[in-house]
């Protein structure tokens, strides 16, 4: 019933919209661009998707091992942004209509699909300052705030999965300086709920703290491409940008800080232990050739999680440990991409999780760059240096 609302409202935004005669638009720039004759506000609805195609042969060893196909809409989602009162007052709401975009539910968020993904106000208040309020991407590793419909390859990296920040509830603080022509450094910390996004039965553990420093020698990317997978732009010049990110979760209730399975006592109670997370990450673009780099670590002052007495472990243990990210791709003049990627992920010896090793190897088609591509990847992983799986890919992206 709320999805068909939805549709319908969304029906009626579009007709009305239309009947005010919006002014042309081109694909890849929002169905809809609508600002009020006043000024006082703007829109732009933008739907996008992306379909994948999903085979994995987990031999173990053995060449004729077993495989697995599936296909599945991984993405579906709903984006609005514009301004509101004021251009100083932006505003970003995103939806999720996906399985995988809505799962999730728990008791923390009433059993209910996870619909909401952005909900944001962004102010400039003054000069070089803005400060944001609501739920969205917190400032940590730069793969996580990179959009998924900006990426090189298929998905994010093993690295991202285990270790990101992602979403959470709470307020963000932006600021940047500039020194001389070009050198540019850019502030951003946040506080929030800590427990992830839709929650709502919280704030069961503490406060979350995130600092990030982000470092331009050679001034800002064309098109925000240092937030953007492959140098779509081809930058006559280098650039690089460089970055650091300290998280600190006061008495975490979750196995990954704001992701993965509360850790509930017999009692009901939950258990909490303080995890900090940080990273160290690097993008550099020039002419048509793109590098990512990025280190994660993970600490927790207590990794195994036991019950009130103290003494009896509960199974829940805290994901520690740390991962590193190497990936590089070179656009050719015909908009085909060929990237290559390694990931390594070494976990302490108390989680009991093996290490792993992936190497894969992409192709991309930008038909309009990141709006509408064709890409296809295929990885190889071991587990503790054995045989695991080999695991190709191939989907499309579609962004109005």
């Amino acid at each position: 019933m709320k999805l068909r609302l939805l549709m319908a409202l969304l029906l009626c935004v579009i007709t009305y919209t239309y009947s005010q005669e919006v002014s042309d638009t081109s694909f890849g720039k929002g169905l809809i661009n609508f600002v009020a004759k006043d000024s006082s506000f703007s829109i732009k609805f933008a739907p996008r998707f992306q379909v994948r195609s999903i085979s994995m042969w987990n031999h173990n060893g053995n060449k004729y091992g077993s495989l697995e196909h599936t296909f599945t809409v991984s993405r579906a989602r709903l984006k609005f942004d514009g301004f509101a009162y004021s251009p100083k007052l932006k505003y970003k709401i995103e939806l999720g209509l996906s399985n995988r975009d809505i799962a999730g539910a728990n008791a923390f968020n009433k059993n209910t699909p996870r619909y909401i993904l952005d909900a944001v106000l962004m102010w400039n208040f003054a000069e070089n300052w803005e400060l944001w309020a609501g739920q969205t991407k917190l400032p940590g590793n730069i793969e996580r705030v990179v959009s998924s419909g900006n990426l090189q390859f298929i998905n994010r990296s093993l690295l991202n999965s285990r270790f990101n920040l992602d979403r959470d509830l709470g307020i963000q603080l932006r600021h940047k300086s500039n020194f001389g022509s070009k050198f540019l450094i850019r502030e951003k910390f946040s506080v929030s709920q800590g427990e992830g996004r839709n929650v709502t039965e919280g704030n069961e553990g503490g406060l979350q703290y995130t600092a990030r420093l982000e470092f331009l020698p050679f001034g800002k990317f064309q098109g925000k491409g240092d937030y953007s997978q492959a140098d779509l732009k081809r930058e006559v010049t280098p650039k690089l940008m460089v970055g650091l990110t300290y998280n600190y979760n006061e008495d975490a209730v979750r196995e990954r800080g704001i992701a993965g399975a509360y850790m509930i006592r017999a009692d009901g109670s939950i258990y909490k232990t303080d995890q900090t997370t940080v990273f160290a990450d690097a993008m550099f673009k020039y002419k048509g050739f793109s590098f990512m780099g990025e280190y994660a670590k993970r600490t927790a002052d207590d990794e195994i999680a036991t019950e009130a007495d103290g003494s009896t472990p509960t199974g829940d243990i805290v994901l520690t440990g740390n991962a590193l990210n190497l990936q590089a791709g070179y656009l050719l003049k015909s908009n085909y991409e060929i990237a290559a990627r390694f990931t390594t992920l070494n976990f302490e010896a108390v989680t009991n999780t093996l290490p792993i090793q992936q190497y894969t190897l992409g192709a991309s088609k930008y038909i309009v760059g990141h709006k509408l591509k064709v890409q296809t990847d295929v990885s190889y992983t071991t587990l503790d240096g054995n045989d695991d799986n080999i695991m190709f890919r191939l989907g499309f992206d579609i962004h109005f």
